[in-house]
């Protein structure tokens, strides 16, 4: 399903395929050969971009999400697996990213790495190219330190200098209930944008 948001619709090229329970939401570029299957979803919200390059596949119940900010760029020739999230991030060539594995906002992984079966890259994590996040690991900072997931006070050292919160949600840290009421007073505003979308397609 494709679905104008804000004015602005999804250019797909001739050659892509679109399952009619995915959907492709606002300023979307999806190139030759792409392929978006069922029950994925690929959205721009307001005031940010999605670009496939070339032959990029997006399996079952996958999220590409671009942001103000944060356009989600994916290189030519990427296969990112079932239930995997990209937000916000710049994807190289030829890279993998498994079923499950989140890439989070101003992330950058380069040309043929790999994130396998549930692995993370954080926010303003950078991974080298032809780098391999393991099942499960934590590949966080600039450069990435590829750390395993029971490191947490290592993995916590590192995310403490990204600005996780200000990254993701453009709010300042504080007391925990307080970002949290900012935090979902945004997304209800950001989310909301929605109520007027028109299916195009």
């Amino acid at each position: 399903m494709l679905i104008e948001h804000q004015g602005r619709r999804p250019q797909v090229a001739a050659s892509a395929y679109v399952a009619p329970n995915a959907v492709v939401a606002g300023d979307v570029v999806l190139g030759e050969d792409c392929r978006i299957l069922f029950g994925a979803v690929v959205t721009a919200e307001a005031g940010g971009t999605v670009e496939l390059g070339e032959r990029v596949i997006v399996m079952e119940q996958a999220v590409v999400r671009g942001r103000a900010g944060h356009p989600a760029v994916v290189g030519r020739h990427v296969v990112v697996g079932p239930h995997a999230h990209i937000n916000g991030a710049v994807i190289g060539d030829g890279a993998f990213i498994a079923t499950g594995a989140s890439v989070f906002p101003g992330a950058r992984i380069g040309t043929g790495a790999e994130v396998r079966i549930n692995g993370v890259v954080h926010v303003n994590s950078v991974l080298p190219e032809e780098a391999t996040v393991p099942i499960g690991w934590v590949a966080v900072g600039d450069p990435a330190r590829i750390l395993p997931p029971s490191d947490h006070a290592g993995i916590s050292a590192v995310q403490q200098t990204l600005d996780f919160v200000g990254t993701v949600y453009g709010v300042q840290q504080g007391p925990p209930a307080e970002e949290l009421a900012e935090i979902t007073r945004r997304y209800a505003d950001l989310f909301g944008r929605h109520r007027d979308d028109r299916v195009v397609g």
